[in-house]
C-alpha cells in the first residue's frame, strides 16, 4: 500500500513537472496593438497599380497584427488536426488571445480606411480560429475573448453602415468578420447582418456571373474576383446558404482563372494572374456544395480564414456527397 502511494506521488510529481515545463514553453504574448496605422498603396484610379514604397510601409506597420493572427490561426489549426498532441500549443494561443482581449487590442485609433480593412480581415480570422479551439478555453478566457470579438464586430458593423461607399469586396469581408463573430457568440443580430451583406452581394452578380465593381479593377479584375468570392463562400457555408447566384460567380471566377481571355476582352486589360493561395476558397465551396464536382487544389493555410483550409472549420456546414 505504501509503495503504491509512493509510486502515485512520484507519478503525480512527474505530471506536475511536465505541466510546469509545458507552461514555461509558452512565450509571453507580444505587446497588444491598440491603434492601427495602415496606409493605402494603390496609385491609380482603378486601384490596380501598387506603389512598392507605400506597400512596404504598410506591410511593416501591420506586421505585428499579421504575425499575431498567423500564430493564433496556426495553433488553432494544429490543435484541430491533433487535439492530444497540440493541446498545449492551443492553450498558449488562447492565453495570447485573452491577453490582447483584456487590453482591448485593435480598438484604438484608425489612421486610414486601410486601417479599417486590416481590422476586419483580422477579426474574421480570429473568430474562425477561436472556433477551432473554443473547447479548450477557460471560462474567464472565453468571456474575455468573446467580449472582445463582439466589441470588434460592433465597430466593424458601425463603420460599414456609416461609410456607405462602394459595396465591393471590402463589404463582403466585413460581412464575413461579423458573421463569424455571430456564429461563435450565437448573436443573431450579427448573423442577420451577415445575411444582409451576402444578399447584397448576390444582387450585384451580373448575368454572366461577374461582379461589376470587381470588373473595374483593370489588370486585377480576376484577382479581385478571387478576393471577393472568398468571404462569400465562407459566409454561405457558415449560414448554410445555397445560392444560384453564388454558383454563377464561382463558375465565372474559375473559368477566368483557367482562361482569362473573356475577362481581358471585357475589361480591355491583360490580367495579372492571382498568386498561390488565391483559390483556397475552393475547398470551402466544395465542402458545402459537393454536387458541384469541384476538385479543389491543395488549399494551404490562410490566417484570415482561420488557418488550415484543408480542415473544415467547425463553423462550416459540410454537405455529404
Amino acid at each position: 500500500m505504501h509503495s503504491k502511494n509512493r509510486t502515485g506521488r512520484l507519478a503525480a510529481g512527474l505530471l506536475l513537472s511536465l505541466g510546469a515545463m509545458n507552461a514555461t514553453a509558452c512565450e509571453a504574448p507580444p505587446p497588444a496593438v491598440i491603434d492601427i496605422d495602415a496606409n493605402s498603396y494603390y496609385i491609380d484610379s482603378n486601384h490596380s497599380v501598387i506603389d512598392p514604397v507605400r506597400k512596404a510601409r504598410n506591410v511593416a506597420n501591420t506586421k505585428p497584427i499579421e504575425d499575431f493572427l498567423a500564430h493564433i490561426s496556426s495553433a488553432a489549426s494544429n490543435y484541430q488536426a491533433d487535439p492530444v498532441g497540440k493541446a498545449d500549443e492551443a492553450r498558449c494561443a488562447l492565453a495570447w488571445f485573452a491577453a490582447w482581449a483584456e487590453q482591448h487590442a485593435l480598438l484604438g485609433k484608425m489612421t486610414s480606411e486601410q486601417s479599417y480593412y486590416q481590422r476586419k480581415w483580422t477579426l474574421g480570422g480570429l473568430a474562425l480560429s477561436f472556433a477551432r479551439m473554443d473547447v479548450l478555453s477557460t471560462g474567464a478566457q472565453r468571456q474575455s475573448i468573446l467580449g472582445w470579438l463582439k466589441s470588434l464586430a460592433e465597430v466593424t458593423l458601425l463603420h460599414s453602415e456609416a461609410h456607405k461607399g462602394t459595396r465591393n469586396n471590402h463589404y463582403y469581408w466585413e460581412g464575413l468578420a461579423v458573421t463569424a463573430v455571430g456564429a461563435v457568440t450565437k448573436e443573431a443580430r450579427y448573423l442577420d447582418w451577415g445575411r444582409k451583406v451576402f444578399d447584397a452581394a448576390m444582387d450585384q452578380v451580373a448575368p454572366d456571373g461577374s461582379l461589376p465593381q470587381e470588373m473595374k479593377r483593370a489588370v486585377k479584375a480576376l484577382h479581385y474576383h478571387e478576393f471577393a468570392v472568398t468571404p462569400l463562400v465562407m459566409i454561405a457555408s457558415i449560414l448554410d446558404l445555397h445560392s444560384a447566384k453564388l454558383d454563377q460567380l464561382v463558375r465565372f471566377t474559375l473559368d477566368g482563372a483557367s482562361n482569362p481571355a473573356g475577362i481581358e476582352k471585357a475589361t480591355g486589360f491583360k490580367q495579372e494572374m492571382p498568386g498561390n493561395g488565391a483559390q483556397s476558397w475552393e475547398a470551402i465551396y466544395a465542402r458545402h456544395e459537393p454536387k458541384s464536382g469541384l476538385q479543389p487544389v491543395a488549399p494551404g493555410r490562410q490566417p484570415r480564414l482561420g488557418g488550415d483550409l484543408a480542415l473544415a472549420n467547425p463553423l462550416e456546414h459540410v454537405e455529404k456527397k
